[in-house]
């Protein structure tokens, strides 16, 4: 089955807001709406919001959009308190607060409009950070970049724990796999695997 996934690069960090759809249904889900992003057109139901981790960029639209079309929020669970209580983690960031509606653990099951997400747990750029895996994409949010990998350098990040999570995605899925990173272009799993530059002692181990 193969998947519609409409990019909407948002606000000024060019966070990647993703819509997906299924061929057979006229339902979407919403992956990291990062900034305001509009409900989707007249006639589909957005039967999810899909967040792979709570920075700032990748939850400021959740709440907008979330009461504009009463699609549940889906996030990592140990992450929640951000997007309930933003102000405490960014203060002045304007990031309105949102109750979630089913908090994630990693390694889930998601049927949603027709099509089944698997969750996987890629802590490092976050603590609880996920990524979702539907068909041969995988929206790996800020996990994994074309030529680059999440950064580390922010609190509760950890490079060690980070490299341990990108090995996960690499012996989870086959190589031809396409990834719909968080910034940025697509790109695939193998050609990261390969040529990533950040990855050299994962290829030397």
């Amino acid at each position: 089955m193969a998947l519609t996934v409409e990019t909407h690069p948002l606000g000024p960090t060019q966070t990647n807001c993703y819509v997906v759809r299924g061929p057979a249904s006229t339902g979407a889900v919403v992956i990291d709406p990062g900034y305001e992003v509009a409900p989707p057109p007249e006639g589909i139901e957005l039967a999810a919001i899909l967040i792979t981790h709570t920075h700032f960029d990748h939850i400021g639209g959740v709440a907008s959009l979330a009461q504009a079309t009463g699609a549940p929020v889906y996030i990592p669970a140990a992450e929640a308190a951000v997007l309930e209580n933003p102000e405490a983690f960014y203060p002045g960031r304007m990031v309105r607060p949102y109750d979630p509606d089913v908090r994630l653990e990693g390694d889930e099951e998601l049927k949603l409009s027709g099509i089944t997400f698997q969750t996987v747990s890629v802590p490092g750029h976050s603590p609880a950070h996920v990524a979702f895996a539907a068909e041969e994409a995988l929206f790996s949010g800020d996990v994994l970049f074309a030529g680059s990998v999440g950064r580390t350098d922010l609190p509760f990040a950890d490079w060690d724990t980070l490299v341990g999570s990108i090995q996960v995605l690499f012996d989870r899925f086959p190589p031809e796999t396409t990834i719909y990173p968080g910034h940025g272009p697509p790109t695939t799993l193998g050609n990261e695997r390969d040529h990533n530059p950040f990855l050299a002692e994962l290829r030397a181990s």
